[in-house]
């Protein structure tokens, strides 16, 4: 009887989806009738890239939101998106990218540009890039396309790479103050640039690797791209800057042209010719215009769907919060993921029954100690009932690592900043700055270690000890983590940890992720863990889950009265703890 039961439900489960089916594709015939009768081709799309290309959209927003604040930048998501729908078109030869001023957070954000060409160009669409700039952000993202373009006034001034840093002992010396801090190993360098005058030997030797091996992938990436031997790139990059000419002849780029040329230079062989020029041009649309026009494919999507949660931005305790501006050195700017909010949201994702999988999205250089393994805890809850996928952005190191080894997978692009597997931990003393500005300060305290994270006096030699007790365990604590999560012997972990970063290639050889991809490439994977397989017509459907809206974001206020002495003092209370933090700044110029 019960299978009988069984049987049954399978035929009215098919029949179902037949039905849906049915109704999904003579809805989509309808509509591409519609669009053909109108009689408007269009053979590139455009589409203008340009800000810093955020992973996700932000949460959506209401009416009065929509009309009155300025429009969100352009995301990969809605990228990705626009360039399905143009991928399942069967009216449109390609896309042409206009790229504007990008400003992107790291080299991973561009590979995964890149990764939409290339599956773009996949599905059969020609890839056309546009771009007045030739240097190192815009002709990487652009070698990636089938052709590339740039003004007869543009110059290749793709110079290779170069990263500096900044150390301050010295300047904080001249007005007064004093940075103590305890390390686990040379290489967890966060520290250095306030209690050293110049680099160390083990920074350097770190600085290194990491700048070959981005140097390594961005050619050999271009060389792929433009069919060209990897040295030959690297050569062109040595005699760079080139004038227009040279790059063209270089097989650089394909054409000199400005963008109001793209429609001439483009035309396809059947174009019909321009009354008023005499020249057979392409019909190139914006998305605006052409998204209307864009023959669609029918898709069902799957009942159950693939969260996502992200973590962006320094790893703090409490509610996360935004900076209303930039913050000076030594904070730089950005977000503050705090640990409350984001683990409210895991809950959420915890109870969600038709969620199959989770992605968790990490971009974070750490901070906390003990916000980073509260969040880590939280994320093993989730993954007791279901699957979840790390994916990394630009960073995920130091405790933005640490939350991500439990995972049942890790995926990052090759040039992902991750590792740093390390913990530090220090104070400042203020003694000659109160001095200087003839300040008397007087301390009572009842305690031993009452001062142990105040900034009056130097570190004594007990409270030294004290905090290399603190820094030694909770270092204990993140090798058990990363050897559990990612199934390693802790003796396996003696060169790999010790505050080390590293690229997501040099990473995935070292066993501290799985593999690579784009976000698109993250979520098919999720799928794949919780054995959801779409058919052809079928698609996975993905549902950002963001923290409730009264206790989202917190504004960053800076109080009454503060100035940057009150930024010192929250940098000192960020210090007063067990941190597991990257170098403030690790950027290539």
């Amino acid at each position: 009887m019960a299978d009988f039961w069984d049987e049954l439900k399978k035929d009215l489960q098919a029949s179902w989806l037949e039905l849906r089916l049915g109704w999904l594709q003579a809805w989509a015939g309808l509509c591409n009738a519609l669009r053909r009768a109108r009689g408007e081709r269009v053979d590139y799309v455009v589409l203008r890239l340009s800000g810093p290309l955020p992973e996700r959209a932000g949460p959506p927003r209401g009416f009065f939101q929509r009309r009155l604040l300025p429009p969100e930048p352009l995301s990969l998501q809605a990228l990705n998106e626009r360039l399905q729908a143009i991928a399942d078109a069967d009216n449109v030869r390609g896309v042409v990218f206009v790229l504007g001023q990008l400003s992107p957070g790291g080299l991973a954000t561009l590979q995964n540009v890149r990764r939409s060409l290339e599956r773009l160009r996949a599905a059969g669409k020609e890839a056309v890039v546009f771009t007045p700039y030739l240097d190192l952000t815009h002709y990487y993202v652009a070698s990636a396309a089938g052709r590339i373009v740039a003004p007869p006034s543009s110059q290749f001034e793709l110079l290779g790479l170069r990263v500096e840093t900044l150390f301050l002992r010295e300047a904080l010396q001249q007005v007064g103050v004093e940075a103590d801090i305890v390390q686990i190993s040379p290489y967890k360098t966060a520290g250095n640039m306030f209690d050293k005058a110049e680099m160390t030997p083990e920074q350097r030797e770190q600085l290194t690797w990491l700048l070959d091996d981005n140097y390594d992938l961005i050619t050999a990436d271009i060389a792929a791209g433009r069919g060209l031997p990897q040295e030959r790139v690297q050569a062109l990059i040595d005699r760079a800057p080139l004038v227009p000419e040279e790059a063209l002849e270089a097989g650089l780029v394909d054409a000199l042209a400005y963008e109001d040329e793209l429609a001439t230079l483009l035309a396809p062989e059947d174009a019909e010719t321009d009354e008023k020029e005499s020249r057979p041009r392409a019909r190139l649309l914006s998305w605006q215009r052409a998204a209307p026009l864009l023959l669609e494919k029918p898709r069902l999507y799957l009942d159950r769907y693939i969260g996502v949660v992200s973590l962006e931005g320094m790893i703090v305790t409490g509610e996360s919060q935004q900076p209303p501006v930039d913050l000076p050195l030594p904070f730089g700017s950005g977000l503050l993921a705090g640990h409350e909010t984001i683990n409210r949201t895991l809950r959420r994702a915890e109870r969600n029954d038709r969620m199959a999988a989770l992605v968790f999205h990490v971009d974070s250089g750490g901070g906390s100690a003990l916000a980073s393994d509260l969040i880590w805890r939280q994320l093993q809850q989730v993954a007791r009932k279901k699957p979840v996928l790390v994916y990394m952005g630009n960073t995920a190191a130091s405790g933005g690592y640490y939350v991500a080894a439990g995972a049942a997978s890790i995926l990052c692009q090759p040039a992902t900043v991750t590792g740093s597997i390390g913990v530090l931990t220090g104070r400042f003393n203020t003694d000659g700055l109160y001095e200087k500005l003839q300040v008397n300060r007087t301390v009572l305290q009842r305690g031993e270690h009452a001062n142990l994270y105040g900034d009056a006096g130097p570190l004594e030699p007990g409270d030294r000890e004290l905090l290399w007790r603190m820094v030694v365990h909770t270092y204990e604590q993140f090798l058990d983590v990363v050897a559990e999560g990612r199934d390693l012997e802790r003796e396996a972990l003696d060169g790999i940890a010790g505050g080390r970063v590293w690229t997501g290639r040099q990473a995935r050889e070292r066993g501290l992720v799985d593999g690579f991809g784009d976000f698109v490439d993250a979520v098919e994977a999720a799928a794949g863990l919780a054995n959801l397989r779409p058919a052809g017509y079928e698609r996975v459907a993905v549902a950002d889950l963001y923290p409730a809206r009264r206790r989202g974001r917190l504004p960053l206020a800076l109080g009454a009265g503060q100035n940057v002495s009150g930024l010192l003092s929250r940098y000192q209370r960020l210090f007063g703890e067990t941190l597991l933090l990257l170098p403030f700044r690790l950027r290539w110029h």
